[in-house]
């Protein structure tokens, strides 16, 4: 039986000689594969490397392999990534080209044209962020009267009703009330109202990966995923957590190799999850409603920006990752279809209703009960202020740790704390903790974005908008939510679950920390 043999180069083919000769001196590894096979597909990072190192003079082999890899790279440069496939790659498009015959060879396909622009080196990635910047613009802008009306329907006509329904059976001012309205009510319906802004953008999602960009991304992506000992695949679990964290994390389980792997789950907690999104338009919306669509942008450009620059620390300490070559079919172009957009739409914006009626649902009622617990001063229950509230007693003992970002008050400490379970609660809590206080004087309590608007001022000395946008980028870096940590620790284990936690909540308030004080120091020098 003739064998293929490939001629890769003076210096690859040296090194598949002497990876070879190793092997040969292991009789199992030669038992059981043929031995050149397996000295390429070991320089080539296959992921048989797992498996080799297990067997009988495993060890030994990787050895070599190792060594040779960094004689390649020595030698060969940035070339040595693609030495083999792309030799194997060039074999096989001679290969074909000798065997099929076309009526004109230089032709090229629409989506080749167009592929020659959006993976341009240079212009590749300016268009991605182009794209997601008119995602999160559009999104924002054509979903805010929609926004509106819900909010005002919730608040107006819905919370008349529920408000109505318990004094049928004789229940009226009572607790249970006070539960449905103030918790019930007032904790679900403050983040269903922004549940339109998900649509929008999980449709826009759903649009550009079913006209195949997605893949495009992944692909201009490469270069700056290579920087940290990825490679452009990676980048996919990263796109599917802009929808949400927890299948982003079960995603990873295409990389083959277990560092990258385990690198890529811990680099996925930073992408902005649709649930961060509500939080994110409430806030712009107080503090910069003409700028609401950038500033959005801007948290998801600095949550991409950190896992780079965390995946660099990582790869360095405690996660050494080797840079390996990435080979992408991209799919052809093609129009998304009403029904696909539908299908994808509606599964992502079910999957949070469901989560509204369960967690969102629990965590409004359990934030309702700590409200309603008198712990001081002379409230009954059900009617103490914030600050006299059991609630109000564990957010003002966490408060202090966030004076540095500005956010020394107990609603907002209290937000994040909830947020911890799941961020859409961030703004149940918040829409609860805010309405809970009494009226003065008779008078109306003012609306939730006022409301805010006057804590945050109050709480960072006169800088609203500077404590606004720390608790934004806090919301951006700290753990997503319980249900991604467990899958971080089914994925890869207790002991990085727990660092991941740690190592996210500590980067948060450092970043918002100096975000908050450098704006500090600016406004004084102004």
């Amino acid at each position: 039986m003739s064998t293929l043999h490939i001629d890769f180069g003076p210096e690859v083919d040296a090194s598949i000689a002497r990876t070879t000769e190793a092997i040969r001196r292991h009789p199992d590894l030669r038992a059981r594969y043929p031995d050149r096979w397996l000295a390429i597909a070991l320089l080539d990072h296959d992921p048989i490397e797992i498996e080799v190192a297990s067997m009988v003079g495993g060890e030994a082999v990787i050895a070599v392999v190792r060594r040779e890899r960094e004689h390649l790279a020595a030698v060969l440069g940035p070339a040595a990534a693609t030495a083999i496939p792309g030799v194997r790659y060039q074999w096989i498009n001679d290969t074909v080209g000798d065997a099929v015959t076309c009526d004109d060879r230089r032709a090229t396909s629409a989506s080749d044209r167009v592929d020659a622009i959006v993976t341009n080196r240079f212009l590749g990635i300016p268009i991605f962020l182009t794209a997601m910047w008119a995602v999160f613009m559009l999104t924002t802008a054509l979903t805010a009267p929609i926004v509106g009306w819900l909010g005002d329907a919730i608040s107006g006509p819905v919370a008349g009703l529920v408000a109505w329904l318990p004094g049928i059976v004789g229940l009226s001012d009572t607790w249970i009330e006070h539960l449905l309205t103030d918790g019930v009510l007032v904790g679900v319906g403050a983040v269903v109202a922004f549940i339109p802004i998900l649509i929008g953008l999980y449709l826009a999602l759903a649009a550009l990966e079913d006209s195949g960009y997605m893949a495009r991304a992944a692909f201009v992506m490469d270069r700056a995923m290579g920087s940290i000992g990825l490679h452009g695949k990676s980048f996919l679990p990263m796109l599917v957590g802009f929808g949400c964290t927890v299948p982003a994390i079960y995603a990873a389980r295409t990389i083959e190799n277990p560092r990258q792997r385990t690198l890529t789950i811990l680099l996925v907690p930073f992408m902005s999850c649709g649930a961060r999104l509500p939080v994110y338009v409430l806030i712009s919306a107080v503090f910069l409603p003409d700028q609401a669509g950038l500033a959005v942008f801007a948290m998801y450009l600095l949550g991409i920006a950190i896992s780079l620059l965390v995946g660099i620390v990582l790869r360095r300490s405690l996660v050494p990752t080797e840079t390996t070559p990435t080979i992408l079919e991209l799919p052809p172009y093609r129009m998304p279809t009403l029904r696909s957009l539908g299908f994808h739409t509606t599964t992502r914006t079910m999957a949070f209703l469901r989560e509204a009626s369960t967690v969102i649902l629990a965590t409004s009622m359990v934030v309702w009960l700590l409200m309603a617990i008198p712990v001081g001063g002379t409230g009954t229950f059900g009617d103490p202020s914030v600050e006299d509230s059991a609630f109000g007693a564990v957010a003002t003992a966490v408060a202090p740790a966030l004076a540095p970002l500005g956010l020394d008050s107990p609603e907002p400490a209290g937000a994040l704390l909830s947020g911890l379970v799941a961020k859409e609660v961030i703004i149940s809590t918040m829409a609860q903790s805010y309405d809970s206080e009494p009226d003065r004087a008779g008078e109306p309590s003012p609306g939730l974005t006022d409301s805010i608007s006057v804590n945050f001022a109050a709480s960072s000395g006169g800088h609203g908008a500077l404590a606004g946008l720390a608790f934004m980028v806090f919301v951006l870096l700290y753990t997503p939510c319980m249900a991604a940590a467990a899958a971080e620790r089914q994925e890869i284990g207790s002991r990085w679950m727990w660092g991941s936690i740690v190592g996210q909540t500590c980067l948060a308030w450092t970043v918002a920390m100096l975000i908050f004080q450098a704006g500090m120091i600016v406004v004084g020098l102004l």
